[in-house]
């Protein structure tokens, strides 16, 4: 049984990454934002970045993603690495915690890129056994973001989804849910990125990811490619509409790590989010609210018929309704007696 942490929560609007060429801005401008997230190991030293981090935590609420901690090692996570990531925890008290479903680390040297990993039980054994020795080390429950990927292992026996479902079973960690990386990775190997979305656990899912991809031409074939070095694309938002309709809101944060633009373009977009979020459940609302009126209507014309077809108890029912409306509609029968006479 996995140990159970409470789950923490940023309030389900959309958030900007922090870049430090935005440091100096967000404090003096405080501008509206929901929540800010920072890569943790931008912050596992000290320096006037940190201690600007420390004067913003109070003003804005705060998730920590993390880059290196590489999940999927066979051997185990970096104790230090780990040590300093806690202790990043302990210093912040971020709301959210976040690492990929990745491995980046091989016979101790730490590879420039978060690389995928075969989806069979072998790896999804030592994966687990990771998350569990991360979770029990911050004890807090942390998400488990998906990848951006360009090649697939010819021998796995699950897709990344089911993976990642099994995996929360497993070890009780959440789900980030990257949908830019899905669209760039459904592109690159040919999957339905709905359906991706679609099996993952509704409920496992604490935070999403919007981000702008570069497409390249190799050859004849387009490749994705997830440089988080525009807006968010069409497609993106599309399928950002699909997540929001399945999931309802999320924290949603836009990335943008590669040419970042002046600070108004990310809160731009973020307001973007936000406005996409609002207008998806107004239209739910809208839509239940039809539904019931027309169900409303129905159950009525059903019992209406149902009565009159000699139901018992609904033929009674319509009879003892329509006793007491002609009781309040006629006179006491002391006064008809008057009358009559």
């Amino acid at each position: 049984m996995p140990h159970a942490f409470r789950p923490l929560a940023i309030p389900a609007t959309a958030g900007i990454g922090l870049r430090s060429p935005h440091i100096g801005e967000m404090l003096t401008r405080r501008p509206s934002a929901g929540w800010l997230e920072v890569h943790a190991e931008n912050y596992m030293g000290d320096g006037a970045g940190v201690d600007a981090l420390e004067r913003l935590r109070e003003i804005y609420p705060l998730s920590v993603h993390g880059v290196g901690l590489s999940l999927g090692s066979a051997r185990g996570v970096d104790h230090d690495h780990l040590q300093r990531l806690r202790k990043v925890c302990e210093r912040f008290q971020p709301d959210l915690v976040s690492e990929h479903l990745a491995w980046s680390v091989a016979d101790g040297a730490y590879l420039n890129d978060l690389l995928p990993l075969r989806y069979d039980d072998e790896a999804l054994e030592i994966v687990a056994r990771n998350v569990e020795a991360v979770q029990d080390t911050l004890q807090r429950q942390v998400l488990i973001e998906n990848l951006s990927a360009y090649v697939a292992f010819a021998d796995s026996s699950m897709v990344e989804a089911q993976f990642l479902t099994e995996l929360v079973a497993r070890t009780g960690c959440g789900l980030l849910l990257d949908v830019n990386n899905v669209q760039v990775s459904a592109h690159n190997l040919q999957y339905d990125a709905r359906a991706f979305i679609d099996t993952l656990p509704a409920e496992a899912i604490g935070e999403i990811h919007l981000a702008g991809h570069a497409i390249n031409q190799v050859g004849t074939d387009t490749v994705l490619i997830d440089d988080h070095g525009s807006r968010v694309p069409p497609v993106v938002w599309t399928l950002y509409q699909h997540a929001i309709d399945r999931l309802g809101p999320r924290p949603t944060l836009i990335e943008w790590d590669t040419d970042v633009p002046v600070l108004d373009v990310l809160l731009g977009e973020a307001m973007w989010a936000d406005m996409l979020t609002a207008s998806i459940m107004f239209n739910q609302k809208q839509t239940a609210r039809q539904n019931a009126t027309t169900r409303a209507c129905l159950v009525s014309t059903l019992f209406e018929g149902e009565a009159r077809a000699g139901m018992p108890v609904l033929a009674a029912f319509a009879a003892a309704k329509a006793a007491r409306a002609t009781s309040v509609a006629s006179p006491p029968l002391k006064e008809r007696y008057h009358v009559a006479a």
